[in-house]
């Protein structure tokens, strides 16, 4: 399926900074309130369901030239438009 990216944001932060991002995704998510994102000119407002999919990746991205790699957590919620999310459980998550 094509993508369609409606906002992108990238910077370097400090772990503060990003503790306190996440702390308002997680606020607002808790809140059932919509996500409404600004940044870099661009903006967006997207409401999840009650049981969006929530997905976390740690990847490693390996140099073409033999040197240092790159390491990433990615954290991602994905629901389809039409539906207001799925119930069912494929087992746990513990992040610590």
């Amino acid at each position: 399926m094509p993508e369609d990216v409606l906002f992108e944001f990238e910077r370097p932060m400090g772990r503060t900074e990003i503790a306190d991002y996440l702390r308002t995704v997680a606020d607002r998510l808790e809140a059932g309130d919509e996500l409404a994102m600004e940044g870099g000119g661009e903006s967006v407002s997207l409401s999840p369901p009650a049981t969006p999919t929530f997905e976390v990746k740690a990847e490693r991205e390996t140099s073409s030239k033999g040197g240092p790699g790159e390491l990433s957590v990615e954290f991602e919620l994905e629901w389809d438009e039409r539906e207001d999310g799925k119930e069912g459980d494929e087992g746990g998550l513990s992040i610590e």
